[in-house]
């Protein structure tokens, strides 16, 4: 698992002044300002699930398991770094000690500069608190973080010496402190803290190494970074038997010894860490274009996205591949899809789950379940090219639907199917969002070397990123599929797919994808049009806008070529890509488009209906060149056999003039599978249904036009299938969102004025309190209470229980007193309330100085 912090500002050490130092961290709070509990809050929302009642509570909910697990999660390398060597100092630990433990005995200038912002960091997220001189992590995050034989620790540090020496016999320990030249001692616990300031003495410690066995010193070195814990013989060898004698390896079980800790920081030097990392590494610039060659190329791709998903769906016009009954797209289905696409699989998976996330298509939810176009295609069609782009990639951005996961497997071993469940990755979003941010801190044109992206992501985000650090502490919603290295993968992904989109040229972010993500643009004409802070949807637009000029422009006519084919010099314009897309095939996609006309196109124009003077005038019409003459022999030719026969239900029949015919189809071998049998001179009935028996007839070399019962002309329409209005997945939240600035100012508002009510001093009630701690006065002494309060203008203590039962305690000031209720204004909430005089349990004056 991983964990890391994206961008973190530098932070100043909170000031330590001459106010007594916190005893806990609901005290730490307290002592912050709104700014510093906003700031808490801000970056981490879990803790806003509800608003805590006051400071004590939000103090209790910032130390539980689940939440500290998330906020560790979320440190970057260094910051976590930094927590990982609080966890193995002392507890509480000075400023200096920690420093000493992060660059060791000959100092690091980068880690002197770098440690009060990360120390900052940690004290905001409420990780650690206290004052420089007594550093304190949370309990649950030292939980998480000190090693132990379960969890190794990042470090590769083992327990201290009075840890592995807590179950050995006083007399062992006696033996081990007269081997290591120390005095012997009566009291186990002093021979252990003589042994410990023994091994945390650099000159005696030097010394007592001086005189170990070089075999001896070589044991320790394969120790010192980690793990600390070997194995060894029920009779160790002589190298090994003198560590043992003198501590410096202490058992832990039969065959296991352990480093002790004191003595691996001796042995490094005391650094904590073999590669601190104080500071993120930067992006490598790989190439280099002009900006306009970035955006040309981006717009070019951009162009063929559209037109891909465009082909895609049109193939399923008439109703696309069946759902699986596990949900998602058969394998077989997948590979026709690539095959049509003219690429891999997994991008063709790609182009499904863009369609899938903008609402573009959908199952139909019919008894035999199938993918189709939604309504929403269509809108999506009649739009202009650049408002399709920014449709198509703005769900991308926040999509968590992972298109590479397809082809895995899930924890159960399970195939994971395009379209399919088990997709949604919660960490996706965010990736997308910080690589091309990445990108962005490049100059404009400037592409960047990918290893350089994800060594810089990876120390974000290290234990999210990569794999178990530092033990399990805190289980996967990333599991499934995702391999040791989700962030990672997901990132290289984000890099193939943003420039399939045209969100990338050649590497290089475009200025439509700065528009995209907020950013201000380096020939932005205004201050207002240099973005940052708007909504998504302006943002969107903003990208079209930048990206329509680069698009190429949709022509309205094609070049008609002698060989039954014509060639499109650009995308063509709507109307006359959809008629041409049914009167001729697509035979090569690029800068120009390249359609062939067949006897079964023609035939799919007529089966529209169409004649052939409609399809001779169409081509006249569009054509820059004169219509060649096979073509219109062609034409012609279908046209004069097409509707020769007639296909209706029977449970189907062949109708024909020309009984000569319908003898030829009886004669005819491959027609066996049809069932065909005469009824009359020009009537074959079927066992086949029609649509069979149309598709066997045109296997067979045939015509044929389909009829209703009434013996009209059917018309086909190739867009005629759509699935019911359907919504586009919603995005699986990769927990709380980020509370807005209204939402936190409300919040800390609530938690001060409930910290108040919680902590104001109150005169002894005249009768004891409940167990529960509110007061307990008669109704009698509650009613005078509150009206001689009302009476002078001040604030009481009140015990409350509402219509739920359930009891709080707040401090009220009565302004009004009548029919059994007290109105006043409530300093736990900030505003005034009502209350009935029987649900209050008690009331209790405030001492004199919180008047």
């Amino acid at each position: 698992m991983g964990i890391g912090e994206l961008d973190r500002e530098a932070h100043v050490p909170e000031a330590t002044g001459a106010a007594a130092a916190p005893r806990t961290l609901a005290e730490a709070l307290r002592a912050r300002g709104d700014e510093g509990l906003a700031a808490l809050l801000r970056a981490r929302p879990d803790l806003l699930g509800p608003v805590p009642n006051d400071l004590t509570q939000l103090a209790t909910r910032a130390g539980t398991r689940g939440s500290v697990v998330r906020a560790v999660e979320r440190l970057d390398r260094f910051a976590l770094q930094t927590a990982e060597a609080l966890a193995v100092a002392p507890d509480p630990t000075p400023y200096p000690v920690l420093l000493g433990l992060l660059t060791g005995d000959e100092g690091d200038p980068a880690i002197e500069a770098a440690l009060p912002g990360a120390v900052a960091l940690l004290r905001e997220q409420a990780l650690v608190w206290g004052d420089d001189e007594r550093l304190r992590l949370v309990r649950t995050a030292r939980e998480l973080l000190a090693p132990s034989a379960q969890h190794p620790s990042p470090t590769g540090l083992g327990p201290t010496v009075a840890e592995a020496t807590s179950g050995m016999s006083p007399g062992r320990v006696q033996e081990i402190i007269e081997a290591a030249g120390l005095p012997a001692t009566h009291d186990p616990v002093s021979a252990v803290a003589a042994l410990t300031a023994l091994f945390t003495d650099r000159d005696r410690m030097g010394a007592l190494l001086d005189t170990a066995p070089p075999e001896a010193l070589a044991v320790v070195d394969r120790l010192v970074w980690g793990p600390p814990y070997g194995e060894v013989t029920a009779n160790p060898a002589p190298p090994v038997r003198w560590l043992r004698d003198r501590g410096l390896l202490l058992p832990v079980s039969a065959r296991t010894m352990v480093l002790p800790r004191e003595v691996a920081l001796h042995l490094r030097g005391g650094r904590a860490h073999r590669a601190p990392e104080p500071v993120a590494p930067e992006p490598v610039v790989s190439r280099e274009y002009r900006p306009q060659v970035v955006d040309n190329a981006a717009a070019g791709q951009a162009h063929v996205a559209l037109a891909t998903v465009e082909e895609l769906l049109k193939s399923w016009d008439l109703g696309g591949p069946p759902v699986l009954r596990a949900g998602g797209l058969a394998v077989r289905d997948l590979k026709r899809v690539a095959a049509g696409l003219d690429v891999s699989e997994r991008i063709a998976a790609f182009w499904m789950e863009l369609g899938y996330a903008a609402g573009l298509l959908a199952s139909d939810g019919e008894a035999d379940e199938r993918y189709a176009p939604t309504p929403a295609y269509d809108d999506w069609l009649d739009l202009p090219p650049a408002e399709r782009w920014a449709a198509l990639v703005t769900p991308w951005l926040t999509a968590t639907r992972t298109s590479g996961l397809v082809g895995g497997q899930d924890a159960k071993g399970r195939t994971l199917s395009a379209l399919g469940p088990d997709l949604d990755r919660s960490s996706a979003p965010e990736v997308r969002h910080r690589m091309l941010l990445l990108l962005a801190t490049l100059p404009p044109g400037s592409a960047a070397d990918p290893e350089s992206l994800l060594a810089r992501l990876r120390w974000e985000r290290p234990l999210r990123g990569g794999g178990n650090a530092g033990g399990s502490h805190a289980g996967g919603g990333d599991a499934g599929g995702s391999g040791s290295d989700l962030r990672s993968l997901v990132a290289r992904w984000t890099l193939e797919e943003a420039e399939l989109l045209g969100l990338t040229g050649r590497g290089a972010l475009s200025g439509p994808a700065r528009a995209l993500l907020n950013l201000p643009l380096a020939e932005a004409a205004s201050p207002a049009d240099e973005g940052g802070g708007v909504e998504p949807s302006v943002a969107a637009t903003r990208a079209a806008t930048l990206l329509a000029p680069l698009l190429p422009e949709a022509v309205d006519h094609v070049l008609l070529q002698a060989d039954l084919t014509a060639v499109a010099p650009g995308p063509l314009r709507r109307p006359l890509a959809d008629a041409l897309g049914v009167l001729a095939d697509v035979e090569s996609k690029g800068g120009a488009t390249v359609y062939r006309f067949t006897p079964g196109s023609v035939r799919r124009a007529l089966d529209s209906g169409q004649t052939a003077t409609d399809l001779h005038a169409f081509l006249a019409a569009h054509s820059r060149t004169p219509v060649p003459q096979p073509l219109a022999y062609l034409i012609d030719d279908v046209a004069r056999r097409h509707g020769h026969l007639k296909v209706g239900a029977a449970s189907a029949y062949v109708r024909c003039d020309d009984d000569t015919v319908l003898g030829e189809i009886l004669a005819d071998r491959r027609s066996a599978h049809l069932g065909l049998r005469r009824l009359a001179p020009t009537v074959l009935a079927a066992q086949a249904d029609p649509v069979t028996l149309l598709d066997g007839l045109r296997a067979l070399g045939y015509a044929p036009a389909a009829e209703s019962a009434e013996g009209d002309l059917l018309i086909a329409r190739a867009d005629a299938y759509r699935t019911p209005a359907r919504t586009a997945p919603v995005p699986v939240p990769d927990g709380p969102p980020t509370p807005d600035a209204t939402l936190l100012g409300a919040a800390v508002k609530a938690i001060r004025a409930g910290d108040r009510a919680a902590t104001a001093v109150r005169k002894e009630p005249a009768t004891p309190t409940t167990s529960g701690g509110l007061p307990r006065t008669s109704a009698a002494e509650t009613l005078a209470t509150v009206q001689m309060a009302a009476m002078t203008g001040t604030a009481v203590w009140i015990g409350y229980v509402n219509a739920e039962g359930a009891a709080s305690q707040r401090v009220i000031a009565p302004v009004r007193v009548e029919g059994g209720f007290v109105t006043g204004y409530d300093h736990t909430a900030d505003e005034v309330r009502t209350y009935p005089l029987h649900r209050i349990t008690g009331v209790a004056e405030l001492a004199d100085d919180q008047v």
